[in-house]
């Protein structure tokens, strides 16, 4: 991922060259050009060596007021929008006895989460259809059945 920008400027680099000089007479060609276009711009940022968190933004807000409590592993595994992340905290504030924080904080603990660690498009498999699902050895009869 750390070359990926350099590999890209090469390959554009290299897109404009005619080719190794011949000598001699040579065959007419059509040289056909096609527009490169980088459509991302990929972006590196430094892992926290400690925590492994992205060091951007507010990092250390958020090390500071998380990790305390949990692995840093129980966020960068996590994905959520601000809403999620938001959901996330009220739990475990109801849950786990997580302090309140005052609005400044959380609305940055919150932004630097939903910027950091979103949801990412086919980053697991949907849900398996019930039907596809082995049988639960730990379910009761009438749990299987409900009420």
């Amino acid at each position: 991922m750390r070359y990926l920008p350099i590999f890209l400027a090469m390959l554009i680099a290299g897109c404009g060259s005619e080719g190794p000089e011949t000598s001699g007479p040579s065959e007419p060609t059509s040289v056909v050009e096609t527009p490169v276009v980088v459509t991302e711009v990929l972006e590196v940022v430094e892992l926290d060596p400690d925590s492994g968190l992205k060091m951007t933004g507010d990092w250390m807000l958020v090390r500071s007021n998380c990790v305390p409590c949990h692995s840093a592993a129980l966020i960068t595994q996590q994905r959520g929008d601000a809403e999620q992340w938001l959901g996330m905290i009220r739990w475990m504030q109801e849950k786990q006895n997580l302090w309140q924080f005052d609005p400044d904080t959380e609305a940055r603990i919150v932004a630097y989460l939903a910027e950091n660690y979103a949801p990412e498009p086919n980053r697991r498999r949907a849900a398996l259809p019930a039907d596809q699902m082995p049988p639960n050895p730990y379910s009761t009869p009438s749990a299987e059945t409900g009420p």
